[in-house]
């Protein structure tokens, strides 16, 4: 149970569920696999055999045989012996060891759906598998459905926040340089214009031409800054470099200060800058101030992140599911186990702010 809630990689999860009902069941071995699209299984999760001896027998095995029972069947199998069974299909490679007593248990979804399978062959003191064994190898399917599907739902927020990251990229490509080349294009055009009849207005053109595209550059660049995987240095460093970047793009003053910040794990880091990006991306786009600023402490074993403008403000309730990146902001503070609160009144500013415990590096 702890492994479960521990968020390890389901690989190890598994390996820990096998390993335990091996263990308990007092069987020799015992594996749990989960089957893919193609007949075969995408994880094969064993106890009770040696990496030469995994080795040995050579690559995951097809779904036949008494596994592919358990998968069609989705109900548990007892047996004396499973080599005596009409439905078994025989070790395939020569290395298998020779298994007698068995027992295997499907791993039910929610919607009762075959997850997988966990079975255990061979009791060590000899004789046949009990209730009380199929009872527990039960308990242990269900922990392991618990692992298979907090993993798929992880699979699911990743694939999820892959969409919303392609979306925000779009608006912000949209907003911060096609309207940007748009006048870039105009401002061109009229340029050729009055070339002739008019060269100052057409050199006044060119250099506003010029103003704008060193704009859309940074801004481009401030995009960029913004897709790429963060490789911080240092967050409040880190920050500082991003501000400095963002501010000259929108012409907006922006400050970072730094004050008793404790060292952070990476994961609470990246998510700390990832989140002060979209608030000052918000802060620098949408709020209308003169004046933005970030800010990091510490303190009673929290961090705390907070980007303040000094614009109009607004109600907090009124840009709920708005597209302001709340719920990603939210997301990502909850992968360090932090929380995200939005301060505004109108004629207030506002305050983004974030709190998350301090974990050991």
């Amino acid at each position: 149970m702890l492994a479960v809630s521990r968020q390890m990689p389901v690989r190890q999860v598994l390996q820990v569920i096998v390993d335990s009902a091996r263990a308990l069941a007092g069987a020799k071995y015992a594996a749990l696999g989960v089957p893919d699209e193609r007949g075969s299984f995408g994880e094969f999760v064993v106890s009770g055999l040696t990496e030469s001896q995994q080795r040995a027998i050579g690559p995951l095995p097809r779904q036949h045989g008494m596994l592919a029972e358990l998968l069609r069947g989705a109900r548990a199998e007892r047996l004396p012996d499973i080599t005596a069974d009409p439905r078994f299909g025989g070790w395939l490679p020569q290395a298998h060891p020779s298994m007698g007593a068995f027992i295997g248990v499907p791993v039910l979804g929610s919607e009762g759906e075959v997850l997988g399978i966990i079975f255990a062959a061979d009791k060590t003191a000899g004789g046949e598998f009990t209730t009380h064994d199929e009872e527990l190898l039960s308990l242990f399917a269900a922990h392991a459905a618990i692992a298979l599907t907090n993993a798929r739902l992880y699979e699911d927020s990743r694939e999820l926040s892959a969409v919303e990251e392609r979306a925000r990229l779009a608006r912000e490509l949209h907003d911060a340089v096609s309207q940007k080349l748009f006048s870039i294009r105009a401002h061109a055009r009229a340029a050729s214009l009055l070339a002739e009849r008019d060269p100052a207005r057409a050199a006044a053109g060119m250099s506003a031409v010029s103003e704008l595209a060193g704009e859309a550059q940074a801004e481009l660049r401030a995009v960029i800054e913004g897709l790429a995987p963060p490789a911080l240095d240092g967050l409040v460093a880190s920050l500082r470099r991003y501000a400095d970047l963002a501010g000259r793009a929108h012409g907006v003053c922006v400050s970072v200060t730094g004050r008793a910040v404790p060292p952070l794990d990476p994961a609470t880091e990246v998510a700390l800058y990832r989140v002060a990006q979209e608030a000052l991306h918000n802060a620098l786009r949408h709020s209308g101030g003169k004046c933005v600023t970030v800010s990091v402490s510490g303190a009673s074993r929290r961090v705390v992140l907070e980007v303040t403008d000094d614009g109009p403000g607004f109600d907090p309730s009124s840009a709920e599911g708005k597209g302001l990146g709340l719920a990603s902001m939210r997301q990502r503070a909850a992968t360090a186990g932090g929380t995200v609160r939005v301060l505004s009144a109108p004629g207030q500013g506002t305050t983004v702010r974030l709190e998350a415990p301090v974990r050991a590096r």
